[in-house]
């Protein structure tokens, strides 16, 4: 089984997730409801086995446990997917979400590369969770979407495009953006064979 736990602690959060992308159930607790909605998405469409818990400073602001957990969980990733032996390597899906569309495209190749190419109407959106809404930390900060995957991408190594080709509706946006990039990294991770997917013989 392609496994990891990686516990990772700061001043600012205290991070520990289990990763399993052979598959399993998934446990999430960050801490901030929006990306506790937009992980679980992650886990229900990728397949994979994720606990996420996260203690951030969320009297501040999310940033933060957003950008922390995008670390973490890239780490994670990097390191339960080994020396990426017989996996497919390349995967690109196209996900309708209502009225929107998101095309992501992943390469496991090593190399940290984000195109971020979506453009997102509203600066907040309002969180999910009422335990976070009865400290007056309510809204959600869309920016912080690009820093997940921005963080995510740079600790995995791999090369991630999510592009918008569509939408208008900045829930749809976002959630069409983690199911796509669920979908194709569920394909890209998927073993084909036994040797290591590149002519250079490493990745």
């Amino acid at each position: 089984m392609r496994c990891a736990e990686i516990i990772r602690k700061t001043r600012e959060t205290d991070i520990k997730i289990k990763l399993n992308i052979d598959g399993g159930d998934y446990e999430i607790d960050s801490g901030c409801g929006f990306l506790n909605h937009m992980l679980e998405l992650f886990a229900a469409h990728s397949g994979f086995g994720l606990v996420v818990k996260c203690k951030g400073d969320t009297e501040v602001d999310f940033h933060h446990t957003v950008e922390d957990v995008g670390i973490v969980l890239g780490q994670a990733f990097l390191q339960a997917i080994g020396d990426k032996r017989g996996i497919s390597r390349y995967t690109d899906v196209t996900i309708p979400m209502d009225e929107t569309l998101i095309l992501c495209a992943v390469d496991i190749s090593g190399r940290a590369t984000l195109n971020y190419d979506l453009k997102i109407p509203v600066a907040k959106i309002s969180d999910d969770d009422d335990t976070v809404k009865a400290r007056a930390v309510g809204l959600f900060d869309t920016e912080l979407v690009e820093e997940f995957f921005t963080s995510f991408v740079r600790e995995a190594r791999i090369s991630l495009h999510l592009v918008q080709l569509y939408g208008k509706n900045t829930h749809h946006i976002i959630e069409g953006a983690f199911k796509a990039f669920a979908r194709a990294l569920k394909g890209a991770v998927k073993v084909e064979g036994d040797k290591i997917p590149s002519s250079k013989g490493s990745l």
